[in-house]
């Protein structure tokens, strides 16, 4: 019988170790084409994947996209064609430790370490005194929240903000219900490494599901995509570290919810209501009550957690009446 499990354990641990190490899936054609329509820019010796779309002609208006965990700026890719209709500019960065970005590792991942690279990275396209329209979601309302606080305390090299959009993000700590997994990995200690090591399309695709409406699910091919997108660069190995954003959020709740409100800038929601991250009606009551001057649009009662991905045309035009409405 001893010799039996030996025979098992000697061929399982080989087995193991391939599958623990299997390649990352390759890029898809789409996802392959988003990546070679941007460019990268150096943070640190750490490069930064970015997209700068030239839009419309006669506006001198620039968005930029701050995308959300654990996906990356692809997140925008079925508004961005409408968006260029819109602006002048249209621009994403994907986040240090997402999509085409490096992601370091041991690295102490921080919301104030990403804002200080949009910062960056609008240095480097040339629009330090260029008043930004910002479009967030999910941890990118986290950024956007730091930059605002930065902004609007003139802090050197900050952006300058014309207008901020917030969308299904963690702007409350305490309406904030992260997945078990998630809260899993950012506190799993020794545990964390091993889960990342196990993670493969399947849980992640399940996971990614959960937060989507039952009609409106992305399809295989997008979950591919979203899941190349994190595998690319080892990805998976680093978000127990990006994860501690949610422990950050706790912490500074009183510096990036007080920046919002104190600020004179525009601000607009647009919300998916059927989100069980930052869920209805416990988010938007509180939202109203702590934020009176800012507008809101609730999309369908369908409409969940990724409301650009899962109603693109009503996110957009949602986001163009608030922007036409100043």
């Amino acid at each position: 019988m001893k010799e039996w499990w030996l025979q098992v354990g000697l061929l399982g641990v080989p087995l193991l170790a391939v599958y623990l190490h299997i390649p990352p899936p390759q890029l898809s054609p789409a996802l392959r084409s988003w990546k070679s329509s941007g460019s990268f820019f150096t943070y640190k010796d750490l490069n930064i994947f970015y997209r700068d779309s030239s839009g419309a002609v006669g506006s001198s208006d620039v968005v930029v996209l701050l995308h959300g965990f654990p996906t990356s700026s692809y997140d925008w890719s079925k508004i961005w064609e409408g968006l260029t209709q819109r602006f002048h500019r249209v621009i994403a960065l994907d986040f240090l430790g997402f999509g085409f970005s490096d992601k370091p590792r041991p690295h102490g991942y921080s919301i104030f370490e990403q804002a200080t690279i949009v910062e960056g990275l609008l240095r480097h396209l040339g629009l330090r005194h260029q008043r930004i329209n910002l479009l967030s979601h999910d941890y990118g309302d986290t950024v956007a929240q730091e930059l605002l606080h930065r902004y609007e305390h003139n802090r050197t090299g900050s952006i300058l903000i014309n207008s901020l959009c917030l969308s299904n993000g963690g702007i409350f700590p305490e309406t904030y219900y992260p997945r078990f997994i998630q809260k899993l990995l950012k506190d799993g200690g020794l545990l964390s490494p091993l889960l990342l090591r196990l993670m493969n399309f399947f849980l992640f695709s399940g996971g990614l599901g959960a937060v989507f409406g039952p009609y409106t699910q992305p399809s295989q091919a997008e979950l591919w995509d979203m899941w190349t997108a994190v595998r690319n660069n080892d990805g998976n190995l680093v978000m127990d570290s990006v994860l501690q954003y949610i422990n950050q959020r706790k912490k500074h709740r009183e510096r990036w919810v007080g920046a919002l409100m104190s600020t004179s800038v525009p601000l607009h929601l647009i919300y998916g209501p059927l989100d069980p991250v930052n869920p209805h009606p416990e988010f938007l009551k509180l939202y109203k009550k702590v934020l009176p001057t800012s507008t809101v649009s609730v999309l369908d009662d369908h409409i969940s957690h990724y409301p650009q991905l899962e109603d693109p045309l009503g996110f957009l035009n949602a986001y163009l009446n608030f922007i036409n409405s100043f």
